[in-house]
């Protein structure tokens, strides 16, 4: 997608900037050192920063912005974001594989259909506490670190479940599995660090499609899966597809804001310029209060922010539908005389929803680009919500 021309309400520059390094794709480029040096530095004691209490000088974002992921290339951030794309379609597949084979577990472990789904159930549980878990932890240590521990132990316990000697081992490491699934609080995260607000949708609506479709291309897969191999294999595909995406998220940069700003001032400092960054002045501060404040941050929003609260019933409205559907196809489609492949092979028709779903935004996100570039605060943030109102009454038809 080309870059759009600059509006009349873009600022216009006089000097080379950090913006000059990169634009963010479709939107007004956040404003240079020199253009801030009026509102900011004034605030911060000048262009530099105002010293910290302990004496020390603190390195300001914008002193660094060209090092930070609001100005990798686009090249790179796509890239960035493609990887992630993978990642979560890999975890969401976790979630959705293991209904595939219920009725293999039920058999080898002489147990109820309705009981084998307890595995589901556990997992999909622990997978909400999960995102919510390692949320101040990415934070706090980096983006990179954290996926890359998440998907270890997610790995991990699909180890115990494919040699699972009973079902309640499939149980208790689903759990863990669950929690230890980072989700969307880490890779939107990675959006929201490289992307300005003002041009995330883009991003935005390219790693939902990923969460979505991972859940959908499970169960289409998972027919195949059932008919030919045991139920071990159900395990063992999920740690291969887990192995393989953790091995393509390796070589990934850190994309965290603090994190890239304290590795800058490390180098200054190393080249003689007494800066530090805001974490190292502050110290580390992953104290019981503040790990509950991030953790309860979410739930508050919920009280106090009814467009939240709202959203977010919708979405988990949405995600009910699939795993409802997961179960619920079995029984309706077999008086039909379906067959497992059959039954998994009619969730195609939710993925080309999916897809076609995401391609009808792409005009509406256009349009709201070009908005903002003609003046920046032409546009109310709800004014995103417009298509989804069009959108949303087709899926409570289903």
């Amino acid at each position: 997608m080309s870059q759009a021309p600059l509006g009349d309400g873009d600022v216009e520059k006089q000097e080379p900037g950090p913006n000059d390094h990169f634009r963010s794709h479709g939107g007004t480029p956040r404003p240079s050192h020199e253009e801030k040096e009026g509102t900011d530095g004034a605030a911060d004691g000048g262009a530099d920063g105002a010293p910290h209490p302990s004496g020390k000088r603190e390195l300001k974002e914008l002193e660094c912005y060209d090092k930070l992921g609001y100005s990798f290339p686009w090249w790179k951030k796509w890239g960035v974001i493609s990887v992630i794309f993978c990642v979560q379609v890999s975890m969401n597949w976790n979630a959705a594989f293991y209904a595939s084979s219920i009725s293999l577990y039920a058999k080898h472990f002489h147990i109820s259909e309705q009981a084998a789904r307890v595995g589901q159930m556990s997992f999909l549980i622990a997978y909400a506490f999960g995102c919510e878990f390692w949320a101040p932890f990415s934070e706090e240590f980096g983006r990179w670190p954290i996926m890359q521990l998440s998907l270890f132990f997610v790995n991990i316990w699909q180890l115990p479940c494919a040699l699972a000697p009973n079902f309640g081992t499939i149980v208790v490491a689903r759990t863990l599995g669950g929690l230890s699934s980072a989700g969307g609080s880490v890779t939107l995260g990675m959006v929201a660090d490289m992307w300005e607000a003002e041009t995330q949708q883009w991003a935005v609506a390219y790693v939902v499609l990923s969460s979505v479709a991972g859940s959908v291309m499970a169960p289409i897969v998972g027919g195949f899966v059932a008919t030919y191999l045991d139920w071990h294999w159900n395990f063992w595909i999920q740690l291969i597809l887990g192995g393989f995406v953790q091995i393509l998220h390796f070589p990934m940069p850190e994309t965290r804001c603090s994190i890239l700003i304290t590795r800058e001032a490390r180098r200054r400092r190393k080249n003689g310029e007494m800066v530090w960054s805001g974490d190292e002045l502050k110290g580390k501060r992953l104290s019981f209060r503040y790990l509950f404040m991030v953790w309860a941050r979410p739930f508050i929003m919920f009280l106090r922010e009814p467009i939240v609260l709202c959203l977010s019933l919708l979405s988990g409205f949405s995600d009910a539908l699939i795993f409802t559907f997961l179960q619920s196809y079995t029984p309706v489609y077999k008086q039909w005389g379906f067959n497992t492949i059959d039954i998994g092979l009619s969730f195609i028709p939710i993925l080309v929803g999916y897809i076609l779903a995401y391609l009808s935004f792409l005009p509406w996100i256009h349009r709201h680009c070009r908005v903002q570039e003609r003046d920046p605060d032409g546009l109310l943030p709800e004014a995103r919500l417009h298509w989804l109102l069009w959108g949303t009454p087709f899926e409570n038809n289903s």
